[in-house]
């Protein structure tokens, strides 16, 4: 029972009792499900002032920049975890120890290799297709192949798929880009790093074997890890309701996938390389701030801001310094786009409009220009960005499935015609 109530009192009749929890973190919130009982539903466009589920995953506080994971800040794990660890800890709720983190990475390096038959299944898919495309067609299919554990019932078999879908997606995502280019596809090596495989299998040819450079394969951990998880985002949001209905995770997953292409979400790092295009020079940069500053000009900067964050956004500081590294090594301080880049970041950190208005640089602004960098093309970013949110995606569709949960029905605010006849002929 909750100790505390809210009353809503409508057109002074009874007052309407509504239950209020706490949670460890964050505001309280009012349980409104009993008003459907007295013939009302809450009206919140976007869901934004709506908690929609119960969950012990991730906690934002977007005043104070802050993202923990299972109660561990990101920046923390981030300087002193990886990401197959905090794979772990999304899907466990604890950070594993030396012998649990050896049997974790053991199990899903030796299970990148997807069924050959898949190879095949790429034919029916034009070359030029948008990898998200292709990325959300594959990871539906994954059910055809991969049918023998599907009881969403059963703990084991749930456990299975996350297994798999975290160890298949950068394989499919690097025989997305593959196929994109023409080229053969390559097979995962299990004596490399997670990020450094995925790296080999993406850059690999027959001719030339790709060697990874350290630097690059912890930048590429890193994008992973600041992207593991989110909170109760549109494509997490997504899974969730997808879920709910007793869907098979792969078809969940895919669901996801396919929210997250949207430009407002996981697309928002390539409308940041969009963005620096359309600038072109460094000598047009004061002309685009202007036209962001100007209130009835359509133009937007890509990459400064979060909905969330009110502050800065706590991924940004992390993914600043691995970018700084990269592009350090990489010695490409010159290349037009990442100059263009650099300057905006200058601005935008000390332009009296931008700091009132705390639009910093967001984690998108900085993997946008590393992933430009290391030399993945620019409508593969979204691809990378839904392989590294898959274990928070799965976590919290095994939470969802692992409790107590309806099958998911917003309402609405009908304002369209009230019930007319249909016109005699």
């Amino acid at each position: 029972m909750a100790d505390k109530k809210a009353q809503l009192i409508i057109d002074g009749k009874e007052p309407i009792d509504l239950p209020i929890y706490q949670g460890t973190l964050g505001p309280d919130v009012i349980d409104v499900t009993g008003l459907t009982a007295q013939g009302y539903f809450t009206y919140d466009p976007g869901f934004v002032s709506t908690a929609s589920c119960e969950s012990k995953i991730t906690f934002i506080d977007g005043g104070k920049g802050q993202l923990l994971h299972r109660g561990y800040a990101i920046d923390d794990l981030a300087e002193n975890s990886d990401y197959l660890s905090t794979c772990y800890l999304l899907l466990y709720g604890e950070l594993p120890s030396a012998e649990e983190k050896k049997s974790f990475e053991d199990m899903i390096m030796h299970h990148t290799m997807v069924h050959e038959q898949i190879h095949q299944f790429f034919h029916g898919f034009r070359r030029d297709s948008h990898p998200m495309a292709v990325m959300c067609g594959l990871v539906g299919s994954l059910s055809a192949f991969y049918h023998d554990s599907l009881d969403i019932s059963n703990e084991r078999h749930r456990e299975i798929t996350a297994h798999r879908l975290i160890s298949k997606m950068p394989t499919l995502a690097a025989m997305v880009y593959k196929y994109s280019r023409g080229q053969p596809f390559v097979y995962p090596r299990n004596d490399l790093t997670y990020a450094e495989n995925f790296l080999y299998m993406m850059f690999s040819t027959p001719c030339e074997d790709y060697k990874v450079d350290p630097v690059l394969g912890r930048a590429m951990d890193k994008v992973f890890l600041l992207h593991a998880d989110h909170e109760q985002n549109a494509s997490t949001s997504t899974v969730r309701l997808a879920g709910s209905s007793g869907a098979n995770p792969f078809a969940c997953i895919a669901a996801g996938i396919a929210a997250l292409w949207g430009p407002a979400h996981g697309g928002a790092n390539e409308a940041v390389l969009n963005m620096l295009e359309e600038i072109g020079d460094e000598s047009n940069i004061e002309e685009f701030i202007a036209k962001a500053k100007d209130k009835n000009d359509p133009f937007r900067l890509m990459g400064f801001g979060h909905r969330v964050y009110k502050n800065y956004d706590p991924r940004a500081k992390v993914m600043k310094a691995t970018c700084d590294e990269v592009l350090d090594l990489l010695g490409i301080e010159n290349e037009p786009l990442l100059k263009i880049a650099r300057k905006l970041e200058k601005i935008a950190l000390e332009d009296p409009y931008f700091i009132e208005k705390k639009l910093y640089p967001n984690v998108d602004f900085y993997s946008g220009i590393i992933l430009k960098a290391i030399g993945i093309p620019v409508d593969m970013f979204t691809v990378i960005f839904a392989l590294g949110r898959t274990p928070g995606w799965i976590a919290h569709w095994k939470e969802m499935i692992g409790g107590s949960y309806k099958i998911g029905r917003p309402r609405q605010l009908y304002t369209g015609e009230t019930l007319r006849p249909v016109p005699k002929s």
